[in-house]
């Protein structure tokens, strides 16, 4: 007994877990790491819009050429994640290996680090033991363990920051202190200029808190401690607004390629043929556009493009938008097949847990809304808004994983409402047979 009690007690040991996730994500980048030459690892990491623009950062031309060509300065993506890379450049020097190492360090850091906030939030929600499940489930979520290496980028970062806004607000709901929504408002800017697209939760979440945290008795203060995260959210993302107005002469709150991937997503590939993606020739094609044309004038033909297409397909795109919310879940259009020809034993693994992951969180979104928890708005309102963005542009797993954290949590209630359910209805038939025995 008092061993299994000792088990019980270090399985809820959030440091552990902690450790754990590390473990996990650093022995596969070890691993990964020795199956890849250092000169590969050190270039091509970075060959995405996040390294491009970092390198022109560290180079001393500013935050510009997102496809490493010199077309000057852009806002396509948002400003935190390429100025935090460009720094690592210039400690570690531009594409080496040293400065993969830095990179993927930190990716390492934020991925795992995302097991307190959702360690928190779940001790909040549904108690100490489904808490520690969520956060078992994601230090050994197959893609949490793989994404911190396989891509340089804000993703990792995201994650953490998503479920430490999650965490945030339902602590928010219950704290009367200035200081704490003023903490709040900055972290929120933090995240939009890491990740713009979480701003759809941002009125939700806020909105949700200030409604938990109504007080009778000050009513003046409704309004103004919402009102005070809202502004100081909004005051970090200025100056980067103010920077895009002077460079673009055009409102841009945050960055602007969201044409280009409402074009990517719907455009002339997809006819009656039901193709499930674009041809990689269309993205091809379409930054060669931009490099003749300048972000501008390209983001603007970009968008009515799509426009068009969208109000002249209606049926395609109506199914467009089915197959992306399958893909955004399950990572494949075609989930059963792909699982069918999947030729590895660990492939098969990282389907099925993306597979199973979002079915359990429905099955949660289900509990906390059957049992109306009190923190279910914000909880369910994650998985449900954030991924309105991709239903509408284009998906896949990696554009998932920053609310991977809150699926997982979700997905721990579910479980664990569902396995008290079963046991409950087990008592009672079992009753019901001694009584009549």
């Amino acid at each position: 007994m008092l061993m299994i009690n000792s088990l019980r007690k270090a399985a809820t040991l959030l440091l552990l877990i902690v450790v754990i996730a590390l473990a996990t994500r650093s022995a596969f980048a070890w691993y990964e790491e020795r199956q890849i030459s250092g000169q590969v690892l050190s270039i091509v990491p970075f060959q995405t819009e996040t390294g491009h623009i970092a390198y022109s950062i560290a180079s001393g031309k500013g935050f510009s050429s997102p496809f490493q060509r010199d077309t000057g300065a852009t806002a396509w993506l948002a400003p935190v994640y390429p100025y935090l890379l460009a720094g690592i450049f210039k400690l570690f020097g531009i594409y080496t290996l040293r400065s993969f190492f830095a990179a993927l360090f930190l990716n390492i850091l934020f991925s795992a680090g995302a097991c307190v906030p959702i360690f928190y939030a779940g001790k909040r929600i549904a108690g100490l033991g489904v808490a520690s499940a969520a956060v078992w489930l994601w230090a050994l979520f197959p893609n949490a363990i793989i994404i911190p290496f396989e891509w340089i980028w804000d993703t990792p970062l995201s994650a953490l920051l998503l479920a430490t806004l999650l965490w945030a607000t339902l602590e928010l709901a219950e704290s009367r202190r200035l200081l704490d929504w003023s903490l709040y408002g900055l972290l929120w800017g933090l995240t939009l200029l890491t990740n713009p697209a979480v701003a759809l939760l941002f009125p939700v979440l806020l909105a949700w808190a200030a409604y938990r945290n109504r007080d009778s008795e000050r009513a003046a203060m409704h309004f103004v401690k919402p009102a005070l995260a809202a502004a100081l959210a909004l005051i970090c993302c200025l100056p980067w607004t103010i920077r895009n107005y002077i460079q673009f002469h055009k409102f841009i709150p945050l960055r602007s390629n969201f044409a280009f991937e409402l074009y990517i997503g719907n455009n002339e590939n997809y006819d009656d043929q039901h193709r499930p993606r674009p041809g990689v020739i269309t993205q091809d094609r379409e930054i060669v556009r931009y490099l003749h044309m300048g972000e501008t004038a390209f983001m603007e033909e970009e968008k009515r493009k799509a426009v068009a297409f969208i109000i002249a397909h209606p049926r395609i795109e109506t199914w467009l938008v089915a197959q992306r919310f399958v893909d955004f879940w399950t990572g494949t259009a075609t989930p059963l097949a792909t699982f069918r020809q999947a030729d590895s034993l660990w492939l098969r693994l990282i389907l099925l847990c993306n597979d199973v992951a979002p079915l359990c969180a429905f099955f949660g979104v289900v509990v906390l809304l059957a049992t109306r928890n009190a923190y279910a708005l914000p909880t369910v309102a994650v998985p449900v808004i954030f991924p309105l963005l991709y239903y509408v542009t284009h998906t896949s797993l990696r554009y998932r994983h920053p609310i991977d954290p809150a699926v997982l949590l979700l997905a721990a209630i579910g479980v664990h409402g569902v396995w008290g359910w079963l046991t409950h209805k087990l008592r009672k038939t079992t009753g019901a047979e001694s009584s009549v025995a």
